[in-house]
C-alpha cells in the first residue's frame, strides 16, 4: 500500500511540474465583454537558485480596464500608452523555490477567442519570456505567453428571447 501511495505520489508531481513551469492565468476562460479578475500564477524562479525579482505582463489591445492588485513588498508599476493600460509591472522577490498570484481586474473585449497576456519574469540579470503564440492546433512552445479563452456570453435569464 505504502509503495502505491508513493507511485501515486510521485505520478501526480510528474504531471503537475509542467503546470507550475511558467506564468500561468486563472481562470483559462471567461465570457467577452466581462469584468474578470485574472490570477497570473509564478511556479518557480528563472533557475534552482535565481529568486524572481520582477513580473511584467503585457495588456492585450481591447483589455478596456487593467487595474493590477497591490502587493505587499513589491513595488508596482502601471504602464501607459496614451490612456490605456499596456502593461503591469511588480518589483519584489519571490524565493525560487515558492510561488505566488499577481491579480488584475481586467475588462475584457467582445470578440470570442483566445487572448494572450505575454509575461516577462525576472529574476535579477536573467529572464524567462513567456510570450510565445503559436497559432491554433501548432504543438505547444516552449516559452508559452498566460492566455485564456473569451467564449460568447450566455443569454441572460438562461434562455434566448430573439424567437
Amino acid at each position: 500500500m505504502v509503495v502505491l501511495r508513493r507511485l501515486v505520489l510521485v505520478t501526480a508531481l510528474g504531471v503537475a511540474a509542467p503546470a507550475l513551469a511558467h506564468v500561468t492565468v486563472q481562470p483559462t476562460t471567461a465570457p467577452v465583454g466581462a469584468y474578470q479578475v485574472l490570477r497570473f500564477g509564478v511556479g518557480h524562479g528563472c533557475g534552482d537558485k535565481a529568486a524572481t525579482t520582477a513580473l511584467r505582463v503585457e495588456i492585450p489591445a481591447g483589455v478596456s480596464v487593467a487595474r493590477p492588485q497591490p502587493k505587499p513588498g513589491w513595488k508596482l508599476e502601471i504602464v501607459r500608452s496614451g490612456e490605456t493600460v499596456s502593461a503591469i509591472v511588480w518589483r519584489g522577490r519571490l524565493a525560487p523555490d515558492q510561488f505566488d498570484e499577481f491579480v488584475v481586474l481586467t475588462k475584457l473585449p467582445a470578440a470570442a477567442g483566445p487572448l494572450a497576456f505575454p509575461a516577462i519574469q525576472s529574476c535579477g540579470a536573467q529572464e524567462n519570456r513567456w510570450t510565445e503564440t503559436p497559432p491554433p492546433g501548432a504543438p505547444r512552445p516552449k516559452f508559452p505567453a498566460p492566455f485564456i479563452t473569451l467564449t460568447p456570453a450566455a443569454p441572460e435569464g438562461g434562455h434566448d428571447h430573439a424567437h
